[in-house]
């Protein structure tokens, strides 16, 4: 039951207690997300999971169903393993590219060698952070 599953699939739970539930919520892997079907006189113990949950997904809904991402400073889509590599960047947004960045320094190389990303006369004429400062110059 602990492996991934893409298209239609759920599982029921039944729980005698809130502690219970807690338990069985700790006892899974990362997900992307968790949904609570709830009522007011529920808040209470959704409150009590929430620690759990934000510590094993990515985005927690209420009274919904997940939704299809997209590439918005608002969006977070990821969590803990396996729901993402690298539990530090969200897997959308504007912070995804995060994810995917290695950086690399390049010292003393002559300017026909460097990519034209980082050539000091920027021929790309690319938004750069120079000294501090956004230029494109």
């Amino acid at each position: 039951m602990q492996e991934e599953i893409f298209g239609a699939a759920g599982i029921v739970v039944r729980c005698a207690s809130v502690a219970e539930f807690a338990a069985v919520a700790a006892g899974l892997e990362g997900q992307l997300t968790a949904t609570l079907h709830l009522e007011e006189p529920d808040h209470a113990a959704a409150a009590a999971l929430l620690a759990v949950l934000e510590a094993k997904v990515g985005r927690i809904l209420c009274n919904g169903f997940p939704t299809g991402v997209e590439v918005a400073h608002a969006m977070v889509h990821g969590g803990p393993f396996p729901a993402t590599s690298d539990a530090r960047y969200t897997s959308v947004g504007g912070l995804a590219i995060a994810r995917f960045l290695r950086p690399v320094c390049y010292q003393d190389l002559p300017a026909a060698l460097l990519p034209e990303e980082v050539r000091e006369q920027n021929p790309l004429g690319l938004w750069r952070l120079v000294d501090g400062t956004l230029a494109r110059a």
